[in-house]
């Protein structure tokens, strides 16, 4: 019977996150990058929820297939934050800003303004 023998877990060093991926690689505008994933994650969010496919979230949002499509992938690089906020609109979401970051709020359910 062979001896079970311990190997020695090879030393790995360990970085603490800054708290921003973008920032801890080095990208020029990290807060901008977070910024952009953020709502894209949201505008993911709405469209899994809702059960929509990538033509009827385009549709909704007033762009083509293939840019929903990019955009779920996360290829955000021809995506700017405030058209990525416009999209979010379109879906029924709005944002408000918190400590800099966006946060999705569902409208109000009912009206208001009809007292």
């Amino acid at each position: 019977m062979q001896a079970m023998v311990k190997r020695k877990k090879p030393d790995i060093s360990v970085t603490p996150s800054s708290g921003n991926v973008f920032a801890d690689l080095g990208f020029a505008e990290p807060e901008k990058e977070l910024m952009k994933s953020e709502l894209a994650s949201q505008i993911r969010q709405v469209i899994r929820r809702r059960r929509l496919t990538q033509v009827a979230a385009a549709a909704l949002m007033g762009i083509d297939q293939p840019k929903v499509s990019a955009l779920l992938n996360g290829r955000l690089a021809s995506f700017s934050a405030n058209r990525l906020r416009r999209l979010l609109t379109a879906l029924g979401q709005g944002t408000t800003e918190s400590r800099g970051r966006p946060v999705a709020r569902n409208p109000s359910p009912r009206d208001d303004s009809r007292v």
